[in-house]
């Protein structure tokens, strides 16, 4: 089984993660971005391509296939379930990684918290995010991204808690292996 949870920066997703993975025996946390903080150390911007000198490695395309293939083989290694939180608002790397998880594990299940602007910016002031950095300024293009069917299952988390999340994706997850 693999857990997908997306959402904006902030929006609980490493949180929700944390929680799942202590629910679900046999699963690990599985962070794309790690590979992304791997790929910026090695390909330097001398190196890059013109459309991957960006401050997102998520336009780096080694990206989205490192983190299948990682997926992969990790799986066939540790033979553990997934849990993977990481922000894909991309159309094109979220459909990739979402086609190559799914050739992976038939049980593959995604979910989108979504939130306000205004308590996603409450949760970044109080994890220390700075109101002019990054995380800030992907906030709103996140929030436009992430409406429409190909990010589908929502969770609504304005005045949820992490617990009420994890027990809403518990429940869905349990339900619906195949």
């Amino acid at each position: 089984m693999i857990v997908m949870i997306n959402g904006a920066f902030g929006s609980g997703k490493t949180s929700a993660a944390t929680k799942l993975q202590t629910l679900i025996p046999n699963s690990m946390i599985f962070d794309p971005e790690e590979i992304g903080y791997m790929l910026r150390n090695v390909i330097v911007d001398d190196v890059r391509m013109d459309v991957e000198k960006t401050d997102d490695f998520q336009d780096m395309e080694l990206w989205k296939v490192l983190t299948v293939k990682v997926a992969r083989e990790i799986r066939q290694k540790y033979n553990k379930h997934l849990i993977v939180p990481m922000t894909i608002y991309k159309s094109e790397q979220f459909s990739y990684i979402h086609r190559g998880l799914k050739e992976l594990d038939a049980d593959l299940f995604h979910f989108t918290l979504m939130t306000s602007m205004e308590t996603l910016h409450e949760r970044l002031l109080k994890r220390g995010d700075e109101p002019d950095g990054w995380t800030f300024k992907q906030a709103v293009k996140c929030l436009e991204a992430f409406h429409g069917a190909r990010f589908e299952e929502y969770i609504q988390t304005d005045g949820q808690t992490t617990d009420d999340v994890v027990n809403f994706i518990t429940s869905k997850v349990l339900s619906n292996r195949k």
